[in-house]
């Protein structure tokens, strides 16, 4: 990264296979173009982030924008609407039976002012990513219910 430079988006990029996640600051726009018109849930090759990226593919879980609205599976615009939720939609938790609240969400279309994109790992690469598939992390020993 380059030093007094303001991170341009977050990438949360975990790997289900370890149970390992990452955060990394993305400054580049050039880098952050592969992931632009990109809708959620679509495969992206991450090749552009780095060398021991090389080969991977991610899929684009969610992400939130500059002021914090989340993403919305099915809602097919780049911007923000404003949608009436109810009990068991995503972005929405009821507090109330029967409630429903009309609330602002953003479109599942990755644009550029998006802060934070999730991503989740589909397809390892040739090399290890320090960190994120080279650690196992054990499962939480709870108990299951």
């Amino acid at each position: 990264e380059f030093p007094g430079s303001v991170a341009i988006m977050k990438l949360n990029i975990a790997y289900p296979v370890t149970g390992a996640n990452k955060m990394i600051d993305i400054t580049d726009p050039k880098i952050l173009s592969i992931f632009m018109d990109k809708r959620m849930s679509s495969e992206v090759a991450i090749d552009a982030l780095g060398e021991e990226f090389t080969g991977y593919v991610a899929k684009i879980g969610g992400g939130n924008d500059k002021q914090g609205f989340p993403m919305k599976q099915g809602v097919l615009v780049p911007g923000r609407v404003r949608l009436l939720l109810k009990e068991g939609s995503s972005c929405y938790r009821t507090r109330k039976d029967g409630e429903r609240r009309r609330k602002s969400v953003r479109g599942c279309i990755v644009a550029s002012d998006i802060s934070a994109l999730s991503l989740i790992i589909t397809k390892k690469g040739d090399a290890e990513i320090p960190g994120l598939t080279d650690v196992t992390i054990p499962p939480p020993s709870w108990p299951q219910a």
